[in-house]
C-alpha cells in the first residue's frame, strides 16, 4: 500500500524531471546550432538584428525563399561592409571564375579592372587582347557594362558581366579624362592568353625588356632570355613595365634578383600598426646589375609591377622612372577556400617600398613625367619610350 502511493507520488515529479531535461537539451542543440555574436564586438554593435531581417522575410516576404543564396547575400554583405573593393566573397561558381583567371587563360576582353576613387577603371588592356585592339587604355572609367550602371557593382561583379564565350560581344560605355561625353565601346570576346616577357634590341646599344605581367613561369622564361641580352650589342635597359597589372610577388622577387644585388630588400609587407613586418628580399643571379636603366611606367602599372620599379629605384641611384603615375594597388589579399566551395579574397596587409613609402592608392611618382596622349596613340607616337632613349644617352 506504502509502495503504491509512494510511486503514485513520485511518477509525475520523475516526467517532470525528465520533461525539463528533454526540454533543456533540445534548447541548448538548437540554440547550438544559431550561429552566435562573435566575441568582443564593440557595445552597440546588435548582431541580433541579422536574424530579425532573417525571421521577417520569413514571416512577410511573398515570394519563394532560396536560402543558399540568403545565406550567400548575407556573406557579401559583410564583406561589403568593409568598403575595401579588394576583399570579396566569392560563391562556388564565381569561386571557380576567379581560379580560371590566375591560371592565365579564359575567355573575353582582356583587361585588369579595379576600383579607382570609387570608379569602376581600366587598369591596363593586356596586350594583344580585344580589350586593346579596341582601343581601350589605362586609366579609362567603365560608366555601364551594357546596361548596367558600375557604380552599383563590386569590380568581381563587373567581371562576370564582362566575361563571356568567345565570339560574342559587350558594350562597354567608357569616359576618358578631356572627353565632352562618354562613348560605347562594342568588344567581341576572345580566348585571353597572356604572355609574360619579351625583349628586342633598340637603336644600336639598348635592350628594351617588356614585362607584360607576373605570372607563374615568368622567371624562368627570363633566364633563357638574359644569356642573350649578355650577347647581344646591348649596354643600356629598358625595363617596359606599362600596362602590367601585377601578379605574383614570388616572380616580381625573383625578376629584381637580375638586376639587383643579393639580399637587397624588395618589399616589406606590413599586417598594421603593431604587427611584425615581412621582408622580402633578392635571392641573387645579379647578371644585369651594372646595365644602366630606365623603369617605364604609367597609370596601368600596378601591385607587383609597383613592387619592382620601386624596389629598383630605391636600391640604385641610377635608375630613373620615366612615364605617368603608377596605378596604387599595393595592397596584399589573401585566398581562403570556405565550405561548399565558397572562397573569401581578403586583405591581410599591404606593400611597402624599401624605403617605406606607401603604394596603396597612392602610386609611384615618376623622375621624369612624360603623358601620351590620345593623339600620340593614334600616330603610334610614343614620347615616353623617347625620353627613356634620350635619358640613356
Amino acid at each position: 500500500m506504502k509502495k503504491t502511493f509512494i510511486l503514485k507520488i513520485l511518477f509525475p515529479i520523475i516526467l517532470i524531471i525528465i520533461g525539463i531535461f528533454v526540454f533543456s537539451f533540445g534548447y541548448r542543440y538548437g540554440y547550438d546550432q544559431i550561429p552566435q555574436p562573435p566575441e568582443g564586438l564593440p557595445a552597440g554593435v546588435d548582431f541580433t538584428l541579422l536574424w530579425d531581417v532573417w525571421h521577417k522575410l520569413e514571416e512577410k516576404y511573398s515570394g519563394e525563399l532560396d536560402y543558399q543564396k540568403m545565406i550567400y547575400g548575407a556573406a557579401e554583405g559583410l564583406v561589403s561592409g568593409l568598403g575595401d573593393p579588394y576583399t570579396v566573397f566569392f560563391n562556388p561558381e564565381d569561386s571557380q571564375i576567379f581560379k580560371d583567371d590566375i591560371s592565365g587563360s579564359f575567355e573575353g576582353v582582356g583587361m585588369e579592372i579595379g576600383i579607382r576613387k570609387g570608379e569602376l577603371t581600366v587598369v591596363a588592356p593586356l596586350e594583344g587582347t580585344p580589350a586593346q585592339k579596341a582601343g581601350l587604355l589605362s586609366g579609362d572609367i567603365i560608366v555601364k557594362i551594357g546596361d548596367t550602371f558600375s557604380r552599383d557593382i563590386t569590380a568581381d561583379e563587373a567581371v562576370k558581366l564582362i566575361r563571356g564565350p568567345q565570339g560574342t560581344a559587350v558594350n562597354l560605355t567608357i569616359y576618358r579624362e578631356g572627353w565632352s561625353d562618354s562613348k560605347v565601346f562594342e568588344i567581341v570576346r576572345g580566348v585571353i592568353k597572356i604572355p609574360n616577357v619579351q625583349w628586342e634590341i633598340i637603336g644600336k646599344d639598348i635592350a628594351k625588356i617588356r614585362v607584360y605581367q607576373f605570372s607563374s613561369g615568368l622567371d624562368s622564361d627570363f633566364s633563357k632570355m638574359v644569356p642573350e641580352i649578355l650577347k647581344s650589342p646591348a649596354k643600356k635597359i629598358i625595363l617596359d613595365l606599362r600596362n602590367n597589372p601585377g601578379g605574383l610577388l614570388y616572380e616580381a622577387q625573383l625578376m629584381a634578383g637580375w638586376f639587383l644585388k643579393k639580399g637587397e630588400l624588395v618589399t616589406i609587407e606590413s599586417f598594421g600598426e603593431g604587427k611584425e613586418e615581412r621582408e622580402y628580399r633578392t635571392t641573387g643571379k645579379e647578371s644585369l646589375l651594372n646595365y644602366p636603366i630606365v623603369v617605364l611606367i604609367n597609370q596601368g602599372t600596378a601591385s607587383g609591377a609597383e613592387i619592382l620599379a620601386a624596389a629598383l629605384r630605391d636600391n640604385r641611384n641610377d635608375v630613373k622612372l620615366v612615364g605617368e603615375k603608377s596605378f596604387g594597388k599595393g595592397s596584399v589579399q589573401e585566398p581562403v577556400d570556405l565550405r561548399g566551395g565558397s572562397l573569401l579574397k581578403v586583405t591581410v596587409a599591404h606593400w611597402l617600398t624599401p624605403n617605406r613609402d606607401m603604394i596603396n592608392e597612392l602610386g609611384l611618382t615618376p623622375n621624369v613625367e612624360v603623358k601620351i596622349t590620345e593623339e600620340d596613340y593614334n600616330n603610334d607616337r610614343d614620347p615616353q619610350l623617347d625620353k627613356a632613349i634620350e635619358l640613356l644617352k
